[in-house]
């Protein structure tokens, strides 16, 4: 059993897609319109960084993923948690941040086509790190998670487009001024 995370006032939201779909661009976006107060939490950082760990069953991401969040939900913070997030292996985890948390929680997943992921991939700073290859086996189609509320953007959705709908759907106030924020005291 999980304890309770953040505060009625604080903001979790989830962005889920495949590789090359424009979830770290979105989230980064959201975070620095934002100001001050809201934590990104990356799942290809966390995972492929910090622990340098595959992404097999079993493994300690989706638990440091948990925790990270749930330590920035604690402290006062909006959580942007995003990344591929395939549901075999983070659904669990990802419903229950979602229950336990006391503010309110937007799910969203990018429906990008393959081929949509393969043409915006070429522009990407990292287009050389991986693959087509390598993503057409990473690539789920639609691989929602089943949350209650989960929203769907369609890969004709632009990029502001996108901000402004999460934004709005989640609650998360934008262009605050950097002095505004004020984490919660915890004892």
């Amino acid at each position: 059993m999980h304890a309770a995370a953040g505060f009625p006032d604080t903001r979790l939201i989830v962005i889920r897609g495949n590789s090359g779909s424009g979830k770290s661009t979105i989230a980064r976006q959201l975070q620095l319109r934002h100001g001050r107060g809201c934590a990104l939490v990356q799942q290809d950082y966390l995972r492929r960084i910090v622990l340098r760990e595959r992404d097999l069953p079993g493994g300690a991401a989706p638990a440091l993923i948990e925790t990270t969040a749930r330590f920035a939900l604690d402290h006062g913070y909006h959580a942007i948690v995003e990344g591929i997030l395939h549901s075999d292996k983070y659904r669990d985890m990802l419903l229950r941040l979602g229950r336990d948390h006391r503010g309110r929680t937007a799910v969203f997943y990018l429906d990008v086509s393959f081929a949509e992921t393969l043409r915006r991939h070429q522009t990407r700073p990292q287009a050389a790190d991986f693959t087509a290859e390598e993503m057409r086996e990473w690539y789920q189609p639609r691989d929602l998670l089943g949350a209650a509320g989960e929203h769907v953007l369609p890969e004709d959705t632009s990029l502001e487009d996108a901000i402004a709908t999460i934004a709005e759907v989640s609650g998360l106030p934008l262009e605050e001024r950097d002095d505004d924020f004020r984490p919660h005291l915890t004892a």
